[in-house]
């Protein structure tokens, strides 16, 4: 096939316009040259001879009459061993790698594999000459840090084609042929470790998907008992500057029930990637005792960035998680923030000229946020496996109005809201997640009454207090002030958590039920004090034991003699 060209007609900003000389197709990949250097764009609108293609770098020097070239591929990323540990910027350009090869200033168009194509792999077959295979079927497996990494048939095969070659066991590259296989019409195909899958295109190479309903446990109190997430779910972190969203994110990237966490920082600003970026390999991963880094990607692109490449790390980061739940793991994919990926495209839909909706997003924000959550799941493998993607994204509110565009599309797909507070971050309750205005639909590993029980009392609790506010403690009765103490109580010493602390960073689902009951009885007991500097004075003090007590290993004898102390204060 001959290659289709073009010449540029116009550039505005990352938007470039050509006339094109053939069949060019939607999110195709074409290159503008400029001299010796090729700059990677996506095809986004055709209009007759026309094509409009966001380019992923600066178009400093691009003209009228400069060559574009097409691929006649779509945006696609490389599959295969050796995706763990990596950083990549939104085109899966292993950043680590450019740097050590450029410098600090890259050159437009500088470009590496993904894949180390030189690191040999030690494969082990799991198929015979004669099995028929479909798209996502395991041909073998090599290891990958902690994980059997499965080395699978391309997704894009149709239908069943059979194994008429296998490597035997040894060690390869990602490039070498593994196997070849072979469909009905005598049509040969070789196989190696890695291949090629559009990013914006699904991966649907399992047998069903199922309906979110095991809780995905994260170890933070609040999250788990009052709003928990669904393994395969979905859920949103909404909050200000300064609320704690990214204390968030690495404390649920160290302690979740997962196999695999994926970062997606999408527009951030630079000095918070790169702390993401030192911070991680430091962190120590509390299954294995090594750097959490083993069973971490980050796709990093900061808000320097071109918009496109902003765009398409989302899209990236998503397909990579998908990849991985083919292998039957558990997948967490923490997009921060999706704000920002909602801006770039604001600002494409902008150069395109398109009739803005509201606050000049364009009219398919809605459809474009559903569609990146939608590819959240729990599916069921054709070996009877299971894998899970669960998705929790990030969003970035101007002064933390939460009725802003993004927020409210996000809300309507996500099956959690975890809203953070800036009165609460101010006043140093962290983690910042607002006990009334958040929400989910997935079920609790706590009693559901339990729950029930307890945010009915920080609902009365809270209404005191502004009560309080007006009249003043002395103009309110004993009973409300009791209810205002005991919602403070849970506040205090549930709701709170110290992610820096070693114990209390992480609390596991056996305490969290334990602690819950015990609390749940505080609640539900009849106090009779004679006022309420006594009531205040009971409940201060058992808040700070109870507090206490959360620095405590789960099971120690000094565990077990604070709770005989505490239980004697709450049940004497």
């Amino acid at each position: 096939m001959s290659l289709v060209t073009g010449k540029i007609t116009g550039v505005s900003g990352n938007l470039i316009i050509v006339v094109v000389d053939g069949a060019i197709t939607q999110n195709e990949v074409g290159y503008a040259v400029k001299g010796e250097q090729r700059l990677k764009a996506e095809v986004i609108r055709i209009q007759g001879n026309k094509a409009f293609l966001q380019v992923f770098e600066s178009t400093k020097g691009l003209k009228i009459g400069d060559q574009v070239e097409f691929t006649g591929e779509l945006l696609s990323v490389n599959l295969g061993p050796g995706l763990l540990e990596q950083i990549y910027d939104g085109l899966q350009n292993p950043l680590p790698k450019l740097a050590e090869k450029y410098g600090f200033f890259l050159p437009r168009g500088a470009v590496l594999e993904p894949l180390d194509q030189e690191r040999t792999w030690a494969f082990t077959p799991s198929v015979n000459i004669g099995d028929k295979v479909r798209a996502g079927f395991y041909l073998g497996s090599v290891p990958e840090t902690q994980f059997t990494h499965y080395i699978m048939v391309p997704f894009d095969v149709k239908g069943e084609w059979s194994v008429v070659e296998t490597a035997p066991a040894g060690n390869y590259t990602v490039s070498q042929q593994i196997a070849v296989i072979q469909d009905e019409r005598g049509n040969k195909r070789s196989l190696s470790m890695q291949f090629q899958w559009p990013v914006k295109l699904p991966i649907m190479a399992y047998k069903t998907k199922m309906m979110p309903k095991e809780p995905l446990v994260t170890k933070v109190r609040i999250i788990d008992t009052f709003f928990p997430v669904a393994k395969g779910g979905t859920y949103c972190v909404p909050g200000p500057f300064g609320a704690g969203k990214t204390v968030i994110q690495q404390i649920t990237s160290r302690y979740a029930d997962v196999d695999i966490v994926i970062i997606a920082a999408c527009g951030e600003r630079a000095g918070e990637i790169v702390e993401t970026m030192r911070e991680f390999p430091e962190l120590t991963d509390p299954r294995t005792g090594r750097s959490l880094m083993e069973r971490t990607i980050i796709i990093a692109n900061t808000s320097s960035m071109p918009v496109a490449a902003r765009e398409a790390s989302v899209y990236t980061a998503t397909t990579l998680g998908e990849y991985y739940r083919q292998m039957g793991l558990g997948v967490l994919l923490l997009a921060d923030s999706t704000s920002r990926w909602a801006q770039a495209m604001r600002e494409l839909s902008g150069r395109l000229e398109e009739i803005p909706g509201e606050e000049a997003f364009p009219d398919y924000l809605e459809s474009r946020i559903a569609e990146f959550y939608e590819r959240a799941g729990l599916v069921e493998l054709h070996n009877g496996g299971r894998g899970s993607l669960t998705i929790g994204g990030t969003v970035s509110p101007a002064g933390g109005n939460f009725e802003e565009p993004v927020t409210q599309a996000t809300l309507k797909v996500v099956g959690a809201f975890h809203g953070l507070s800036r009165d609460r971050a101010n006043a140093r309750r962290f983690p910042s997640i607002h006990p009334l205005d958040s929400w989910s639909r997935y079920s609790s590993a706590v009693p559901v009454d339990i729950v029930d029980y307890a945010r009915d009392f920080l609902f009365r609790g809270t209404e005191v207090h502004q009560m309080m506010m007006v009249v003043g403690e002395d103009g309110t009765s004993l009973d409300d002030f009791i209810v205002y103490l005991k919602s403070e109580f849970v506040d205090a010493v549930y709701l709170q958590q110290n992610g820096f602390d070693p114990v209390d960073a992480a609390t596991s689902p056996e305490r969290q039920n334990y602690v819950s009951q015990l609390i749940h009885s505080l609640l539900r007991k009849k106090f009779e004090f004679s006022s309420k500097e006594d009531a205040r004075s009971y409940f201060y003090d058992l808040r700070q034991k109870f507090i206490d007590w959360n620095y405590m290993e789960y099971g120690s004898e000094e565990f077990a003699v604070q709770e005989k102390l505490i239980s004697g204060l709450i049940k004497g």
